[in-house]
């Protein structure tokens, strides 16, 4: 291997991931379902915190679609976006 090969190698890429247009954002996700959670008549917030603790779908009704619809996106993400919103509004 060259000397170039190998400073090729030690480069960082950057991966931009484009968000498809018609993907619901993870914001509206947990607004749908924290939506079908109230209309179910469950405590959302505690839902939402069980089902993001520890990944088991249960948590989320079948209503409206809500628990497909949390699957759609990794824990990650959602917690990600929780964390960006209350900062943003405790800045």
């Amino acid at each position: 291997m060259s000397s170039s090969d190998k400073n090729q190698l030690d480069k960082t890429v950057m991966f931009d991931v484009v968000a498809d247009p018609h993907e619901m954002s993870s914001r509206e996700i947990l607004l749908t379902v924290y939506d079908a959670l109230v209309e179910k008549e469950y405590h959302p917030i505690n839902q939402i915190v069980g089902y993001l603790l520890s990944g088991d779908p249960a948590y989320i009704p079948r209503h409206n679609n809500a628990r497909s619809l949390i699957r759609k996106k990794e824990r990650d993400e959602l917690i990600e976006e929780l964390v960006r919103f209350y900062l943003g509004q405790h800045r």
